[in-house]
């Protein structure tokens, strides 16, 4: 799945007819590998495991993404953003899950219905933000089980 995600990473990056360079390819392919949302920090501590890195060289290649649409930015309660690869040409039309306890972001894929927001006259909208927030599977307290009532046995 590594050179997939890489050959990917790369694939979108020449597609966007940008300069291919191996951190943008490395901080994409991060990106897309994972499974919810990683803030700058997150995503600097995974490319360097194999690419030596700066921090700032993140920072300005996360903020290239979001500028040629490879990526977005999602605005976190603690003030910190998280960033996320687009899926598919679809990218503003998903919502995402934000679970209230541990703060994981999760990109909701599949949007049943877009969110429809009445504008004044000569607004326009360019794009809408729907977070749901709840608790994730893993915050979700497990009920207490109820213990079995003992048979009464009659002599």
């Amino acid at each position: 799945m590594i050179t997939s995600t890489y050959n990917s990473a790369e694939h979108l990056i020449r597609e966007a007819g940008a300069r291919v360079t191996q951190p943008r390819i490395s901080v994409l392919r991060t990106l897309l590998a994972a499974p919810r949302a990683l803030t700058h920090h997150e995503v600097e501590r995974r490319v360097r495991r194999s690419l030596p890195v700066d921090r700032v060289t993140v920072y300005r290649v996360l903020e290239w993404l979001v500028a040629n649409q490879l990526a977005h930015r999602i605005a976190g309660d603690d003030r910190v953003w998280r960033f996320n690869a687009v899926a598919d040409e679809h990218a503003d039309e998903h919502a995402h899950f934000k679970c209230n306890s541990c703060g994981t972001v999760t990109c909701l894929d599949e949007l049943v219905a877009k969110p429809v927001v009445k504008l004044p006259a000569g607004f326009r909208t360019q794009q809408v933000e729907l977070t749901v927030k709840g608790l994730c599977a893993g915050c979700i307290p497990v009920p207490p089980r109820k213990p079995r009532p003992r048979a009464q046995h009659r002599h």
